[in-house]
């Protein structure tokens, strides 16, 4: 299990994701003002837990590791105060996909 800033070490299947920064401006050049910019759905991630267990006591492992880019779930998650940012725990099923 990697550890995060602050020590924060997700139990279960949860993933400490620090989102990255939403677009600026739009794709012709607009520049958003940030009530405007969508809430970004990619982050990297920052810590996992150690995976979770089936009901018969089988466990599930992490597919998702700290470091990597991902895409998860517009609206899963919890936002989580980090320093002076705003991080997300989500579920690792919440994760929809490994960007390389």
């Amino acid at each position: 299990m990697a550890a995060a800033k602050n020590n924060i070490k997700p139990l279960f299947n949860n993933v400490l994701v620090k989102p990255l920064e939403a677009e600026e401006k739009t794709a012709s050049g607009i520049i958003l003002p940030d009530s405007a910019k969508e809430k970004p759905q990619i982050g990297e991630v920052m810590a996992v837990g150690p995976g979770d267990m089936t009901p018969k006591g089988d466990k599930i492992p992490m597919v998702i590791k700290a470091g990597q880019k991902v895409m998860y779930k517009k609206w899963g998650g919890n936002e989580v105060k980090v320093g002076n940012e705003e991080w997300t725990i989500v579920d690792q099923k919440d994760i929809l996909a490994v960007i390389d």
